[in-house]
C-alpha cells in the first residue's frame, strides 16, 4: 500500500503521463503494409510502478495512445493499494455515481479504473469483507460485485484476498 494522497488511477491522463516514458513499436498482426511501416503500438510505463498499459490494435498511434492510458489506468487500479482512498471513501466521484445503493458506471469510462481503485482499497481496508464495504461505500454488496464482475481480473483479486483472510469464495 502507498501512503500517496491520490490513487495514480484518479490522476488525469496529463498530469499521469508526466510520471510515464511512452515508447512506440512496430508490432505484427492485421493492418497490412502500413503496420509494418510504422510505429502505431504505444506502451506506456508508469515509472513510479513500473507497471504498463499497451495498445497496438488501431493502425493509428492516437488511437493506440488513447487505448494504452486507458489500460494504464486500469492496470493501475489492479495494482496499487492507496490508504488514504480507503479512508476517506466514499469520494464525491463514487457519490457522484452511486444513487439509492445502485452504482451506475460502464467499464469503457474514464472513471472507471478509479471507482474500482476505491473499492478494491476499501476491500483491503475491510479484509475482503463484502458487507462491511458495501457499507462504507453507500451500495449493496451485490452492487459492489457487479463493479468488480466488470473486470474479471478484479473479481479474481477479490477471491484471492478473501482466500487469504479465511473467506468463501464468491461465485
Amino acid at each position: 500500500m502507498t501512503e500517496s494522497p491520490i490513487h495514480p488511477a484518479a490522476i488525469a491522463a496529463e498530469l499521469l503521463l508526466r510520471d510515464c516514458e511512452v515508447r512506440h513499436e512496430r508490432r505484427r498482426g492485421p493492418g497490412g503494409q502500413h503496420r509494418n511501416k510504422t510505429e502505431s503500438a504505444v506502451v506506456i510505463r508508469h515509472r513510479p510502478t513500473g507497471i504498463e498499459g499497451q495498445a497496438a490494435e488501431r493502425r493509428s498511434q492516437f488511437d493506440n495512445h488513447r487505448n494504452a492510458v486507458a489500460r494504464l489506468r486500469l492496470n493501475l487500479a489492479l495494482a496499487v493499494r492507496t490508504v488514504s482512498s480507503a479512508e476517506s471513501a466514499p469520494t464525491a466521484l463514487w457519490r457522484s455515481r452511486c444513487h439509492d445503493g445502485r452504482l451506475g458506471i460502464n467499464a469503457e469510462h474514464e472513471d472507471f479504473p478509479t471507482l474500482l481503485a476505491e473499492a478494491l482499497d476499501v476491500l483491503v481496508s475491510r479484509n475482503g469483507h463484502l458487507p462491511g464495504s458495501a457499507e462504507q461505500l453507500g451500495c449493496t454488496p451485490s452492487q459492489l460485485v457487479k463493479l468488480l464482475k466488470k473486470e474479471p481480473r478484479a473479481f479474481l483479486w477479490l477471491n484471492d484476498l478473501r482466500r487469504q483472510h479465511g473467506l468463501s469464495r464468491l461465485d
